[in-house]
């Protein structure tokens, strides 16, 4: 998509995905649940949500799940996990809107007025990285909060390709950096650190655009000290390479023109 707007990508993955070697989360979430342990239980992805119930159904017949779910309120942080949870016929009982952050997850549901999450017992389907900030929230109002691990986020195989754009960006020679998930900026800063590249990786992205794809993601670049540039009006790659393409270049140029005060 990039290559159709004339821009030129420099390919850098900076994560892949690692199944949990134990499952031993999932399982001992799935038979409190079957025995009735939770009220709410909350899921953040559609991987996820497919893969818990894959590490599950070995062990616990996929139906005996599923009625069991259905007797609690479930919640989907936004269209993916929505989608999977259909294809196993539950009732959703909240549904986050756009743009699907922790914060309108929050909202749909305190939008519930006939229901307190204080003292409710909540399952939090996770998907790598803690999503601490939903977590602090729902206990802050009181909810008992159980994590379910499902899978793992780790470094690539072969670092060459990251190291080198964080090589390039060093050197000013990258415009735009374009970020499609908060744990490539963990990755990231993790191994510009490992190269004692910090000072100068900041200097080239204060000449960058910095581009998110949505709140999630510029909150992490901001946890880092990056002020993103450009963020998705909406969280589907078309739009955003589409609004790249429109927008970054005139980004670039202010942001090159303006006096010098580095990207934090």
């Amino acid at each position: 998509m990039i290559s159709t707007y004339a821009g030129h990508p420099l390919m850098a993955p900076a994560l892949r995905e690692v199944p949990l070697e134990s499952n031993a989360d999932a399982l001992k979430f799935a038979s409190a649940l079957i025995q009735g342990e939770f009220d709410v239980v909350i899921f953040l992805t559609g991987v996820g949500t497919r893969a818990l119930v894959a590490a599950i159904e070995g062990t616990y017949p996929r139906d005996v799940f599923i009625d069991a779910l259905a007797r609690t309120k479930v919640v989907a942080r936004g269209p993916k996990p929505l989608a999977a949870l259909r294809e196993l016929r539950v009732p959703i009982w909240a549904i986050a809107p756009e743009p699907n952050t922790w914060r309108e997850l929050l909202s749909a549901i305190d939008a519930k007025v006939d229901y307190s999450v204080r003292g409710a017992r909540i399952a939090v389907q996770e998907y790598g990285v803690s999503n601490t900030d939903l977590l602090e929230e729902l206990e802050r109002r009181g909810a008992r909060i159980t994590r379910v691990p499902v899978y793992k986020w780790a470094l690539p195989d072969d670092l060459g390709p990251l190291k080198d754009a964080v090589t390039a960006i060093a050197a000013g020679q990258v415009d735009v950096a374009v970020f499609t998930t908060g744990v490539q900026v963990v990755h990231l800063w993790q191994i510009v650190r490992e190269m004692h590249l910090e000072a100068d990786v900041r200097s080239g992205l204060a000449r960058s655009a910095i581009a998110s794809i949505g709140p999630t993601t510029s909150d992490e670049l901001r946890r880092h000290g990056l002020a993103p540039d450009i963020e998705a009006s909406h969280p589907k790659m078309g739009f955003f390479v589409r609004e790249l393409a429109e927008h970054s270049r005139a980004l670039l140029e202010a942001k090159r023109r303006a006096p010098s005060r580095g990207a934090s």
